[in-house]
């Protein structure tokens, strides 16, 4: 027999309610804050994140089966609302179904966001853990929404050209970068598993090795990457870029959870959120549709 709860969370946030939205609903983001504890490893199989679209993963504990769960996005208001049904089960057996309404506000410092879920379970001790896993989450979502950063500009041309620029080995050198700044190549392979091996140049000369790792590449959708300092060294962040059309015009969103909020502080500190917007500008200009 199922055992019907509704369950409620709330966590005030101090970061804007356009950046805990991104952290909350994009995939690069949510894989990193989708384990409840350490002993925990989520495996996204699939992420599709729009209306009528589907993420599931696995969750894997040593020696335990693997927990399966089944998210399908029933409504995105962006920076508002979102609503989704949930399937959890383990061994090919449903073990619980859920309706899950998140709602987003601004508030006096940051944001607020509270999540209601309509609870279905087949077994005792499920409401329990439903309880246990969404505070971590949500205490993992407060800790990666303090350090992301999130830069959005709308270009005034269809996806594809604005795709074919960004994921073009010849192209993505030329505009990368903040203005004034050129890119030396070393290696680039633009797929998934490739990389991109870089030296970014300043106007002064001063020279900032990088080195990105590419983990998934959807044409025309999203690309989600790893920056490091340098080849092959510490990773200082991990970023995504989506690609969303919009009356004739493609929305691109770049985002990037820093290692550290002390390494977010210092990246806001010296002004990325401008230098990453001159980026996105030199883009727009690079394909003619500033």
């Amino acid at each position: 027999m199922s055992k019907f709860s509704t369950l409620t969370f709330e966590r005030q946030v101090p970061a804007p309610v356009e950046v805990l939205w991104q952290a909350w609903t994009a995939p690069a983001a949510r894989a990193i804050w989708a384990a409840p504890t350490p002993s925990v490893t989520v495996e996204f199989l699939e992420a599709d994140t729009r209306p009528g679209g589907r993420e599931i993963s696995l969750c894997k504990v040593k020696d335990q089966p693997d927990i399966r769960c089944e998210c399908g996005w029933l409504e995105l208001e962006p920076a508002r609302r979102s609503v989704n049904y949930e399937l959890v089960s383990s061994e090919g057996v449903t073990q619980s179904s859920a309706l899950v309404t998140a709602d987003l506000e601004r508030a006096e410092e940051g944001s607020r966001i509270v999540v209601t879920v309509q609870l279905s379970a087949t077994a005792e001790g499920i409401a329990a853990g439903y309880r246990q896993g969404f505070d971590a989450g949500l205490g993992n979502l407060d800790g990666v929404a303090r350090r992301t950063m999130i830069l959005q500009r709308r270009i005034k041309a269809p996806g594809r050209l604005v795709w074919d620029a960004w994921m073009n080995p010849e192209t993505l050198p030329k505009w990368w970068g903040p203005d004034g700044y050129s890119c030396r190549t070393s290696r680039i392979e633009l797929r998934t598993g490739g990389e991109w091996v870089f030296d970014m140049i300043g106007p002064d000369g001063t020279v900032f090795p990088n080195h990105h790792l590419y983990h998934e590449v959807r044409p025309q959708d999203r690309i989600r990457y790893s920056l490091l300092w340098g080849e092959n060294g510490p990773k200082h962040a991990d970023a995504w870029a989506s690609f969303d059309e919009v009356d004739g015009a493609t929305q691109v969103t770049l985002g990037m959870v820093f290692s550290t909020e002390a390494e977010f502080q210092t990246a806001k500190g010296f002004g990325a959120e401008a230098l990453g917007l001159q980026t996105l500008g030199k883009l727009a200009r690079f394909i003619g549709a500033e």
